[in-house]
């Protein structure tokens, strides 16, 4: 038998781990087969007792993670994840496996949020045996590090334990060391602490009473020396200690759990640094460097990188070199990190950072079983998934969706009700292309989407049933009407008839009593986008083509009076709004809309009290849409910048016509002229005051455009052609020089005459 800590006269053999190490592991394995205990004790949530069968269901896939949370307030909860090659998982496949008893025995998730329920939620995530950071005195590895020669606690902790696969026992003198390491620190001051460790020992002496011979207790090294029986205050202390906690209703369930949030780069507090490399440490046979660098090369030849097998070789031979001159029996995650490093990727940092997210860390998702205790509404997403061929996935993927093919179309109305419900498993991307057709979405499941569903479980049992209920409600309560008409769209998106048919009459309502301009020309981007996709989406997009209508005519009839004695904040707001309203009204494929917002922008063109950045923007898109010729834009520019009007409502018109494309004034000499004569003509004064708007403007264009409006500009003034403004100015004439050339002026073009001598 192996030297297992215990009190031998009550067979209490404690086991004190690291929580996630294939090391801690190993040996908890072994210490058990030599101990044969009649119940298994570990450090968890009696909460979730109830949850250790479904560890030996052949559909149970680590990474996973107990989630204890309120059923009222989901958001209130706890995670305790566990890897294949954590010690608890460990402890409960062996006891599952002999038919022997395994029971959780922390302090129980209801008294820790029950404790909290006074002081908002507590902390969301933590590791299996701290529900949350407690305040320790000291860095026990960190004492044990220094005291051994390490600089690094956690490096220590792996050279003499996770690294080991020989099976020694080392529980005792972790025991020793760990009871040294709490004599010398500084009392106890966590609370919390405390009471975890009373009701460990309570739940020893409950298994004691019960008749148990041999009870294997396996807890987080920290606590070890207080659980073992030599150091137990009286059981009245502990009784008293844990009378009278609050207590609330909770619920327990198994998620889907990743290495990537078992790390500790997510903010885990009991997380690894290397989820992937544990993982390899566990699973190796032997030869762990060569497998590990076969797989190192593997990945890079998938990403169509250089590593050949001599390659391979030669970074085992560096890393074997690097181990020995370190004193280690054998080479750990920094040495190969540097062999890989200096010979397949010949010391460049970016596929260094592939191998740390794909290998060191890694990007498996763990599975649970469908039998296990869930919401409905969970149980209706994971129907969902698997008909919609649809896998959850932890690694960020782009996904693009053709409207035309009916699973992708149900795909789409999926990924939508969900992003309804708060659920946010994916996010729309940009699709390159002009077709309608095609949608693509950027999916990344993640572990607390699990707690999400829960909470939008009280809207509904089904993904759309949950979705309309949730839709409709906010359409009733929301008073912004641009922001209703986003919801609008998104209702349509997500294929809601009910939500939407409430929504629509929200939006009419509001729209009805709207006095705000731009309130409604912001709200219809989302209605024409509906009436311009709704044949894709097989929806019925004229439920919104009335309401639209009536805005657009309320729109045009007000804007010419909202652009009057603007400032220049709200005249930019009002550009911006009026750009998005002509886009949207041009799409809607209603000729008397479009007329009438044309007729309201000529108006505006030639208005004198209208800001010169929305009169500038108004002529722009009338000459863009052909409602006004280039003649016409040539005399409103010319007005615009003529010497009687002021030089920041000139620059202000011109930023209006050219921001965010150029290429008229580029191709319109009579545009371009006016305009060259105009900053050509500008008072030395008032130019410095102008440059920053003009710059902004100018910065909007393409690089290419910009070059090509400076070698205009610059042949224009080399050649003289600048046309000068008019000015009061008398030139004087010397008509008898004048005289002189027209003989020769007239015979060059033909008219005649010859030369006079």
């Amino acid at each position: 038998m192996p030297n297992v800590a215990s009190t031998s006269a009550a067979a209490i053999h404690i086991l004190g781990v690291r929580h996630h190490g294939p090391g801690s592991a190993r040996s908890v394995r072994d210490a058990l087969a030599a101990i044969e205990p009649s119940i298994v004790l570990i450090e968890g949530p009696p909460d979730a007792d109830a949850m250790i069968p479904f560890v030996a269901h052949a559909e149970m896939t680590p990474p996973v993670a107990l989630l204890v949370y309120r059923p009222e307030t989901p958001r209130d909860s706890i995670y305790y994840p566990f890897a294949e090659f954590s010690p608890e998982w460990q402890a409960m496949t062996y006891a599952l496996g002999r038919g022997i008893s395994a029971r959780f025995m922390d302090l129980p998730v209801a008294y820790q949020l029950g404790r909290d329920e006074g002081d908002g939620p507590p902390e969301v995530e933590t590791d299996p045996t701290e529900p949350t950071p407690p305040r320790r005195p000291v860095d026990p590895l960190g004492m044990l590090a220094q005291a051994a020669g390490f600089d690094d606690g956690e490096r220590w902790w792996e050279f003499v334990v996770e690294w080991r696969r020989d099976g020694a026992d080392l529980f005792a003198e972790i025991l020793e060391a760990m009871a040294e390491v709490r004599l010398a620190a500084p009392p106890q001051d966590d609370p919390r602490e405390l009471l975890r460790e009373a009701h460990m020992r309570q739940t020893i002496r409950e298994a004691r009473k019960e008749g148990h011979a041999s009870i294997a207790v396996i807890c987080g090294a920290w606590h070890a020396p207080a659980l073992a029986e030599t150091a137990w205050p009286p059981a009245r202390d502990d009784s008293n200690l844990l009378k009278g906690l609050p207590k609330t209703k909770v619920a327990a369930t198994w998620v889907p759990w990743t290495y990537g949030r078992l790390s500790r780069d997510s903010g885990y507090g009991a997380g690894i640094a290397s989820p992937g490399w544990y993982d390899h440490l566990w699973t190796a046979p032997d030869h762990v460097v060569e497998r590990w660098l076969t797989r190192v090369a593997r990945l890079l030849r998938e990403e169509r990188l250089d590593a050949s097998s001599a390659s391979v070789i030669e970074a085992v031979r560096l890393a074997d070199a690097l181990a020995t001159m370190r004193g280690r029996p054998l080479a750990d995650l920094s040495d190969l990190d540097e062999a890989v490093r200096t010979v397949l990727c010949f010391g460049e940092e970016t596929p260094m950072r592939l191998i740390r997210r794909k290998l060191v860390v890694g990007e498996r998702l763990g599975r649970v079983p469908e039998e296990t205790p869930s919401v409905p509404l969970q149980q209706d997403l994971q129907r969902l998934q698997k008909r919609l061929r649809l896998a959850p996935d932890p690694a960020q993927t782009t996904k693009v969706l053709d409207l035309r093919e009916p699973t992708d179309l149900e795909r789409s109305r999926l990924l939508h009700r969900l992003d309804l419900l708060g659920v946010a498993w994916g996010r729309v991307a940009h699709v390159s292309g002009k077709g309608t057709f095609k949608e693509a979405w950027q999916l990344q499941w993640v572990p607390e989407l699990s707690v999400s569903l829960i909470e939008a479980s009280l809207w509904g049992a089904t993904v759309e049933d949950a979705a309309t209920a949730r839709a409709a409600d906010r359409g009733g309560r929301e008073e912004d009407l641009p922001e209703l008409t986003a919801l609008l769209d998104r209702a349509i998106l997500a294929d809601l008839p009910a939500a939407v048919s409430a929504i629509m009459a929200r939006v009419e309502s509001l729209a009805a009593v709207a006095a705000d301009v731009t309130q409604l020309m912001d709200a219809l981007p989302p209605l024409a986008n509906l009436l311009r996709y709704g044949s894709v989406r097989k929806t019925d997009a004229s439920l919104v083509g009335h309401a639209a209508s009536g805005m657009v005519a309320r729109v045009c009839v007000g804007l010419p009076l909202a652009c009057g004695s603007l400032d220049d904040a709200a005249a930019s707001a009002m550009f911006e709004s009026i750009v998005r309203a002509d886009s949207a009204i041009r799409i809607m494929d209603d000729a008397s809309g479009l007329s009438s917002w044309h007729a309201a922008l000529a108006r505006l063109a030639d208005s004198d009290t209208a800001h010169g950045l929305i009169a500038g923007r108004a002529a722009r898109i009338l000459l863009d849409s052909r409602e006004l010729d280039e003649a016409e834009a040539s005399r409103l520019m010319g007005l615009a910048v003529s010497t009687a009007s002021e030089p920041t409502r000139a620059a202000a018109w011109v930023e209006g016509f050219l921001r965010g494309g150029g290429e008229v004034l580029y191709h319109d000499d009579a545009l371009f002229g006016l305009f060259d004569s105009w900053l050509a003509g500008l008072p030395a004064d008032a130019f410095p005051g102008l440059l920053p708007m003009l710059r902004r403007t100018f910065s909007t264009f393409e690089p290419p455009l910009r070059r090509n409006l400076g070698e205009k500009a610059s042949r224009s003034s080399s050649a003289g052609s600048r046309s000068p403004l008019k000015t009061n100015s008398i030139v004087d004439i010397d008509a008898e020089r004048a005289a002189t050339v027209l003989p020769l002026v007239a015979r060059l073009l033909g008219l005649g005459g010859g030369m006079e001598s």
